[in-house]
């Protein structure tokens, strides 16, 4: 047994108990469905930019609520495809959809790529939802009083209805969609690869929104402002822990059927590997994962982005054929 194996075993059997009520599918029907409700409105403009192998369309659509979510298309324009398989982006927390150059590794494959921004955060996407509490430090305590205020409710309806304007765009074939992202973005990949069938792969990267008590408990990345909300409201911390328990996707890992490509850092005190591992050893699907052992955040960086697209190549040859 190899030094990583022998620093990460105990790590496969970590399964803290689940904290699901009994009415969680019932919420995220009840999220979809609304969250469907809202017509998508999608619009996508083609803008000048100065790759010439490539379209790059600045596009928007509408969130769980009206919200307007603002992202990138970027399509392949050095071949004559009628229509490719599409890698959709998440960011990380505070991040945006970035810029169209930072996605072109995934179009050199033969590739779209949606990158999309999360509301209220780095970008250009605003929120137009309301809440009936104050908030602490950042948008992860924001309506955590209430499970159908949370921000990560809307969050994640806005990542899945990501999945919806892929699908309906003419050059994108809606079988062959892919999740990617890292940290926050790993977090809502795990968590619309549970509640959507659609994505054939996710790709997620030391992720965040697992094993939320113990992230609150231990003071860990954004989830530090929940332990701060509830210092000031103590009377909440059950409610609060309750209401966190439907975005924990240590919850939702049973409801994976996609292929899952994961990685995590052992030395990350923001999203703690075994913390996450509480979600992955709960995954049902064909899973793989990459363990940097002296990483810590920002995880296999570069080299785990090889990683990914060697893994593409393998698992996928005929999506990149001529």
């Amino acid at each position: 047994m190899g030094y990583t194996d022998e620093v990460s075993k105990e790590l496969y059997s970590y399964l803290p108990p689940l904290t699901k009520k009994d009415d969680f599918d019932e919420f995220w029907e009840t999220t979809i469905r609304q969250a469907k409700e809202v017509p998508l409105d999608p619009e996508r403009t083609l803008i000048e930019y100065p790759a010439r192998y490539v379209k790059v369309y600045d596009v928007s659509y509408c969130g769980m609520d009206e919200t307007r979510i603002y992202g990138w298309l970027i399509v392949p324009a050095f071949d004559n495809k009628e229509k490719y398989p599409c890698l959709i982006h998440y960011h990380g927390f505070t991040g945006s959809r970035g810029k169209p150059s930072e996605l072109m590794h995934w179009v050199m494959m033969g590739m779209a790529v949606l990158s999309v921004d999360c509301r209220d955060q780095g970008g250009r996407t605003g929120n137009s939802a309301s809440y009936s509490h104050g908030y602490v430090a950042n948008v992860a305590s924001k309506g955590v009083h209430n499970k159908w205020e949370y921000y990560y409710r809307y969050a994640y309806m806005d990542a899945l209805k990501a999945i919806d304007f892929a699908c309906a765009q003419a050059d994108i074939d809606a079988s062959k969609i892919v999740i990617e992202g890292g940290s926050q973005g790993g977090a809502l990949g795990t968590a619309v690869s549970a509640l959507d069938d659609r994505p054939v792969l996710a790709m997620v990267d030391v992720p965040s929104n697992s094993n939320l008590v113990c992230r609150i408990e231990g003071n860990h990345g954004a989830f530090a402002a929940v332990a701060e909300y509830l210092n000031r409201h103590p009377e909440q911390t059950d409610l609060v822990m309750d209401n966190l328990s439907y975005f924990d996707t240590m919850n939702m890992a049973d409801r994976i059927a996609c292929r899952v490509l994961a990685s995590v850092g052992l030395k990350d005190e923001t999203c703690p590997p075994q913390m996450y591992f509480a979600t992955y050893n709960r995954i049902q699907s064909d899973k793989d994962i990459v363990i940097y052992p002296f990483n810590g955040h920002e995880g296999g960086g570069a080299g785990q982005t090889e990683v990914k697209l060697q893994y593409l190549r393998k698992h996928y040859p005929e999506w990149f054929t001529e």
